[in-house]
């Protein structure tokens, strides 16, 4: 057989095996890879996810908790795995993005995953203990300009949501204070209510709750639209520092080379899970927001997922944050 011959011939059995995957799948459980330990955020929305995308496809969705190095090693597990569609990866900002610019990673964030869909976003949200003396975010930050070193803001650690979101608000602001990093944000905030710090910019779920009850202050969230689990909470941009939008967005993902007929019954499976009404008001309750329709398709969270990266990673690689 001559060579052209014979590419040709593989070419076809390609095509034909490809298109039998798709019309077969799934035919076996597929597992959801969650690169951090059970309980966390992610693997709490990959769960509430999971359950109804596998009535959907007709087979259960397995999630499997992988791990270490900041998720690393479960993304890598993702990246490296069969192009079949039955090993998925769903992650965030932290692990699709940041890592990229903190890690020597052996695997390429957007040439070695196939998007599928993004399923939610949680903005940070600017907070002081009680006793702070400033009552909106102009006073803040003028407070801050007026004492510069003096506040200290807690983070949940190197490269954390916390810790970036602590570094983008002093470059926005022209702003200086000590950035405190702690093992994980719930002894951080444990600091913001005794007073032991000042402040931190933290994902608006983890101080909600704190908001609510009093004993934290909140000026404002890092979106471009109010938060509907608390909507007295003005945007930046109502607030006076418009565009310092930040988000913790949630996202799944599969092998690269997984065919297009299966990442798209994958996709119709989260669409139709994130349309679920208990879906929605289990996620609202973690001041989770659903993005729209037209933005949770593979090619949106494609276009997103890039931008983000060319967002971000010069702010890091800026900043000189190294893995802990």
């Amino acid at each position: 057989m001559k060579p052209r011959s014979a590419a040709f011939a593989l070419a076809v059995i390609f095509t034909g095996s490809s298109a039998a995957l798709a019309q077969n799948y799934p035919s076996r459980p597929v597992t959801m890879v969650v690169p951090f330990a059970a309980g966390g955020p992610v693997d709490t929305i990959a769960r509430i996810v999971g359950a109804p995308m596998g009535k959907t496809l007709g087979q259960t969705i397995v999630v499997e908790d992988v791990v270490g190095a900041s998720g690393t090693l479960g993304v890598g597990r993702v990246a490296r795995a069969a192009p079949d569609g039955y090993t998925l990866s769903i992650g965030h900002w932290g692990t699709h993005v940041i890592n990229g610019a903190v890690y020597p990673l052996q695997y390429d964030l957007l040439r070695d995953l196939e998007p599928v869909a993004m399923i939610a976003s949680n903005p940070l949200m600017i907070v002081t203990n009680a006793s702070f003396p400033a009552r909106d975010l102009n006073e803040l930050i003028g407070w801050l300009k007026a004492n510069p070193g003096k506040a200290s803001a807690g983070t949940a650690g190197s490269g954390s949501a916390t810790h970036i979101g602590g570094i983008y608000f002093r470059n926005a602001t022209g702003t200086r204070f000590e950035l405190v990093p702690y093992k994980g944000t719930g002894p951080a905030m444990q600091d913001l209510l005794g007073g032991r710090i000042d402040l931190m910019i933290d994902q608006a779920s983890n101080s909600i709750p704190q908001v609510r009850g009093g004993k934290i202050r909140a000026y404002a969230i890092t979106a471009k639209a109010r938060l509907a689990a608390a909507p007295d909470i003005p945007t930046v941009d109502e607030a006076g520092l418009p565009g310092l939008h930040v988000s913790v967005w949630y996202g799944i993902w599969a092998p690269r080379g997984t065919p297009r007929e299966v990442v798209a019954k994958l996709n119709a499976a989260i669409v139709a899970a994130l349309a679920d009404a208990t879906v929605r008001a289990r996620l609202a309750d973690l001041g989770q927001e659903i993005p729209r329709r037209e933005q949770q398709t593979p090619e949106a969270l494609a276009a997103f997922h890039k931008a983000e990266i060319d967002k971000w990673w010069p702010l890091v690689k800026a900043a000189g944050i190294k893995p802990e």
